[in-house]
């Protein structure tokens, strides 16, 4: 029998990510090797990874990823995407056979771009359109899911431990300037292909270890503004409330953190800049159901940057270290340390403080 002291107790989940500020590419090697150090953060049921600038040569297009549970789905699918969109590439997402990954659904991406006419007669701008899009999809059409819709990037993810599904993915062949990474250890939601981290909508993407307690909460929320949660985990109403908070109400990336990481009452009312203090005041008096409660660490992809942020209390576990022009961030420093092994100006950030890091104008 194991007794304390002998066994490893992770404070579930791991979370790795890497960025270059030059816009330099990377393959996602690097980010796979980051996640064997945590091997013992997960529990091979939900591992994933998120690249941006893959896909340089659609990078005008929307590239759906998309799960589906048999062909004949896949055909009604493909039905319901040419009547709203112009698909120009389809075609099934390139795997390797290996005993670890089983079970796998079938994994199918489009490059597609929204008709002119259907947006017009909607009256919706593009970014809206795929929203709601894949909103439809993922909760009316039984056997098909969206796991990736933004340009120029995508998510890759499945049941199995991360470095298995990096390597099932071919994520080597890929090329991108940003990588974010997932290892799961779900503790109250199944274990299920589309259950499995990053959760994404357009170009957004979040990785999470944590539990959110306020879930419930956030979701009866962002539903009411056309959002479904249809993945069986908590983790997916992050990505909606972000989109939500940036995409519909125009709110910065700080202003989006001290949403979900809302400041104490205290620590607003002790703050000296009137300025700082009002702007507080005003997004914890108009987002109370967007507060984000229960321990969390997550890192928050988009076009050009990457953020990572903890709960207020800063109850898991996140580092962040720099070298050249990349910066690492990851549960673990010895994560960062098989990426980077002379990573420097290795720290932890404040507990709700985001760290935003942007690839440079022009850099890709």
């Amino acid at each position: 029998m194991k007794v304390e002291g002998q066994i490893r107790i992770p404070s579930g989940c791991a979370i790795a990510a890497v960025i270059s500020k030059e816009g330099k590419k990377m393959s996602g090697e690097k980010i796979i090797d980051s996640m064997k150090p945590m091997h013992d953060r997960s529990n091979g049921l939900g591992g994933g990874f998120a690249g941006y600038g893959i896909y340089p040569e659609y990078k005008d297009f929307y590239a759906l990823h998309m799960f589906f549970d048999q062909r004949a789905t896949r055909k009604n699918c493909e039905v319901f995407l040419k009547e709203r969109f112009e698909i120009v590439k389809s075609e099934i997402i390139p795997t390797r056979k290996i005993p670890s990954i089983t079970d796998e659904p079938i994994i199918w991406r489009y490059f597609v771009s929204p008709l002119k006419s259907v947006l017009a007669s909607m009256q919706l701008d593009e970014k809206e359109f795929v929203a709601r899009t894949v909103m439809q999809i993922n909760t009316e059409m039984h056997g098909a899911y969206v796991f990736s819709s933004g340009k120029n990037m995508g998510t890759f993810k499945a049941v199995g431990f991360p470095e298995d599904v990096g390597v099932f993915y071919k994520l080597e062949e890929y090329q991108g300037y940003s990588w974010t990474a997932h290892g799961r250890y779900p503790t109250n939601t199944p274990g299920w292909w589309g259950g499995a981290h990053p959760f994404t909508l357009l170009d957004w993407s979040i990785v999470h270890n944590g539990e959110i307690s306020s879930y419930d909460a956030n979701r009866r929320f962002i539903e009411m503004f056309g959002y479904k949660c249809t993945l069986q985990t908590d983790t997916e109403v992050i990505t909606y409330i972000m989109d939500y908070l940036i995409r519909r109400q125009g709110l910065t990336l700080g202003e989006a953190a001290s949403v979900i990481a809302a400041p104490f009452w205290s620590t607003i009312e002790d703050k000296t800049n009137r300025e700082d203090k009002e702007k507080h005041m005003y997004l914890r008096t108009l987002f109370p159901s967007l507060l984000i409660t229960g321990p969390f660490s997550i890192v928050f992809g988009f076009d050009g940057g990457l953020m990572a942020l903890n709960d207020r209390l800063k109850l898991r576990s996140m580092v962040v270290g720099e070298k050249d022009d990349k910066v690492f961030i990851a549960s673990e420093e010895a994560a960062i340390r098989t990426m980077e092994p002379d990573a420097e100006n290795i720290w932890a950030p404040a507990g709700g403080e985001p760290v935003v890091v942007r690839v440079k104008d022009g850099a890709f």
